[in-house]
């Protein structure tokens, strides 16, 4: 495993400070968001030049970019808003490809203004169409520059489990379209207790197209579950961990809602528990 970090979980400071003290840590990825780490300015698909996937690589002084993250609505309602969201998911599929970063990641959406979610509206056949529909000219772009879309499966969100998610995959069948696997993010006080059941399905179907994986922990409420640094909370990693080592060697696996003082206990904690498995 390649194990990394979300850059705007990290503390404060230029590209080129996160990006050393990263390897400081020993984290050997990141999972970008410019307008999380630099400036919103940065998604405007005009800033997207070879020039700033240069100056930005050159910043990042050797750390891989294992996503480029561009976690826009596909499923808004209006159409000359998805336009532009349009644009931008293209232009960062070309950064990509200047850069030479591993995928652009996107979440699934949901099917109003808001990107709020409908316990109704975000599940039916029909949201899953339109995401569909929505997705088809992102991964059309993705084939011709010569980069990797990738999604990421969120229960609150249109594309909520694995067999969703392997709808997508088999409607728009493209080698151009992956999977950013995030067990965790499956999970919702709905479906906790069947935890286990929920990530081997996802894996069981999604398994070969898993491009990266995103690592956090939960603490379960009636109401939510509130997400932590690996090692902090109630997750059992056994077997995404198993599932890794047998099936992706170094993929890269960037963690989440971890904070600057528990970010490098979180990387070791998922070696240990990954060597213990050994």
């Amino acid at each position: 495993m390649n194990i990394g970090i979300r850059m705007h979980d990290m503390a404060a400071g230029t590209i080129e400070e996160r990006a050393l003290l990263a390897k400081q840590q020993g984290f050997t990825c990141v999972h970008l968001a410019m307008s999380k780490t630099i400036s919103p300015a940065y998604m405007d698909p005009a800033a997207a030049t070879p020039g700033l996937a240069k100056h930005l690589n050159e910043m990042l002084h050797g750390v891989d970019v294992a996503v480029l993250g561009c976690y826009l609505n596909l499923a808004h309602p209006d159409e000359q808003e998805y336009q532009k969201i349009l644009k931008k998911y293209v232009a960062h599929l070309q950064l990509c490809r200047w850069m030479g970063a591993g995928v652009v990641g996107t979440e699934t959406g949901n099917p109003n203004a808001a990107y709020r979610y409908d316990p109704v509206a975000s599940h039916t056949e029909a949201a899953l169409s339109l995401f569909i529909d929505r997705l088809h000219p992102v991964v059309e772009a993705a084939e011709k520059i010569g980069a990797t879309m990738a999604i990421e499966p969120v229960y609150t969100h249109i594309v909520s489990d694995g067999k969703r998610a392997r709808k997508v995959l088999d409607a728009i069948h493209s080698p151009n379209l992956k999977i950013i696997f995030d067990p965790v993010n499956l999970l919702h006080p709905d479906n906790v207790m069947r935890r286990d059941a929920v990530i081997d399905e996802a894996i069981d179907l999604l398994g070969d197209e898993i491009a990266v994986v995103h690592m956090k922990d939960y603490h379960a409420t009636p109401d939510a579950l509130v997400a932590c640094a690996p090692g902090l909370g109630e997750m059992n990693y056994d077997a995404v961990l198993r599932y890794c080592m047998e099936h992706k060697p170094y993929v890269q696996m960037t963690l989440e809602d971890t904070k600057p003082d528990n970010a490098e206990q979180a990387r070791l904690f998922l070696e240990e528990r990954a060597e213990a498995l050994r």
